[in-house]
Order: C-alpha cells, then structure tokens, then sequence
C-alpha cells in the first residue's frame, strides 16, 4: 500500500490534461501555471486542412503539436501538492504522444466542448484502455448549451465512477477545482487498487 505523505511535506504529481482538438487545453494549463508555461504552438496551415476540422472553432489559428507544460504549487491543500502539468496535442493522430505523456502520471483530464462531443470519445476511451484515473471536464465556452453533468456521462458512456465537473478554462480557481478532484480521485483509486503496478509506473 503506498505511503502516505505528512501534512508538511510536498507531494509531486505529474498530471495529464487531454481532450480532442481545440477544446481549451493550451488555456487551462496557461490559465493556472505559476510559471510562463511551455507551448509548442504552430500555426495551422492549408496543409493540415483535411484533417484539422475547424468546424465549431472557426477562429483557431493554432494548434499544440506536441505537448503544453506549465508547475501549479497547491500549498493550502490538506497535503501540499506540486503538480507537472502536461498538455497534449488533441488529434487523433498523436496517440502515440498521448501515451508517452501519460508515462508516470497520477491522472488525467478529460476537457470536453458540448459543441463538439464526438472528439471527446477518443481521449476518454485512452485512458479508459490504459487504466489511468481521469476525470471529466465540460469546458463551458460562451454560447454553449448547459448540459446537466448526468447527461454528458450517459452521452460518454462513463462509468459511474468517473467524475463529471463543469469549469471556465480561462479561470485559474475553477481549473484548480478541476485539479484537486482529479487528485482526490486518482487517490482513492490508488488506495483501492491491487498492489502491482500500473503498466505506466514508471520502476
């Protein structure tokens, strides 16, 4: 069973922040980074055009190619934490990325745009394969409709056992929010577990 940290001490997580193309990854991990986050942004080309659908995010002009790194310090949790984020790239493509981010990660989070659910399928569905808690995220863009969090999990097929939350990725509060109960989760997930490894433990 692991160990369990001192209220003094401070605990280091790595964790994933994933969902499909364009639904605010590079904005939540820039939203709450204490340091000027790493972005590999490049600008969308006529080249990526049939395969980068634009349909609902018309006005992006960019897209992460590798991954979003930004250090979010949580000193007043009841466990002080540090937490490495790591964005990744939102196309399907880049599924072998998404799987070496994930190396060594405690969880991860699942952003999701309403307007566009069918990219959420894939993400979820990774995370769900490789046995890495995560929790769901409706990102609430402007104009977007509401949906109660039951019916964005019975539209995902989630487990109940997944959390469903809803945030402002461009609110350093709410993507904490975020960032504590996927912490939360993966923590009872941790204690509830078997006591092998995780085939993305790091040894």
């Amino acid at each position: 069973m692991p160990s369990i940290p001192k209220p003094d001490e401070l605990t280091v997580l790595k964790v994933v922040i994933a969902g499909g193309f364009g639904v605010g990854k590079t904005t939540a991990v820039g939203a709450v980074s204490e340091i000027t986050p790493l972005s590999t942004e490049e600008y969308l080309t006529q080249a990526s055009a049939d395969v980068d659908s634009l349909a609902g995010v018309e006005a992006k002009q960019t897209t992460t190619v590798a991954f979003d790194f930004g250090r979010l310090s949580l000193t007043d949790a009841p466990v002080p934490l540090e937490l490495f984020l790591f964005g990744t790239p939102g196309q399907d493509r880049f599924g072998d990325l998404w799987y070496d981010l994930s190396r060594g990660a405690v969880g991860a989070v699942v952003l999701v745009d309403t307007r566009r659910l069918e990219s959420s399928f894939t993400p979820v569905s990774f995370f769900e394969d490789i046995g890495l808690p995560f929790v769901v995220a409706v990102n609430r863009f402007d104009g977007a409709h509401r949906y109660h969090p039951d019916q964005v999990r019975a539209a995902l097929a989630l487990d109940d056992s997944v959390p469903v939350v809803t945030c402002d990725a461009r609110v350093p509060g709410q993507v904490a929010g975020v960032l504590l109960t996927l912490v939360g989760h993966a923590a009872t997930n941790t204690l509830a577990a078997p006591a092998s490894a995780s085939p993305l433990q790091d040894a």
